[in-house]
């Protein structure tokens, strides 16, 4: 079983925590600081999906995405990187 610290908490505050599909916020986040460089507009959605299935701490079904889910976390992201 994979789980995230969170780093953008403070150490007083950290937990661990396994992500779903769901969890739009923490996964822009998460995917901000694994891909700082990344033109997020410009993603294609097969690669925000490996992106995701990739971050530590990431664990769902990979059937369970969409392409409604994985617009939402390219627009949180963007949003987070504002």
């Amino acid at each position: 079983m994979a789980f995230a610290l969170h780093s953008h908490q403070q150490p007083e505050t950290c937990w661990l925590t396994e992500m779903k599909w769901s969890d739009i916020h923490d996964i822009a986040i998460e995917l901000e600081e694994a891909h700082p460089e990344a033109d997020i507009l410009d993603i294609r959605f097969t690669d925000l999906w490996k992106w995701v299935q990739d971050l530590p701490g990431f664990d769902d079904d990979p059937h369970k995405s969409n392409e409604k889910i994985l617009e939402a976390i390219q627009m949180t992201w963007l949003d987070e990187r504002d």
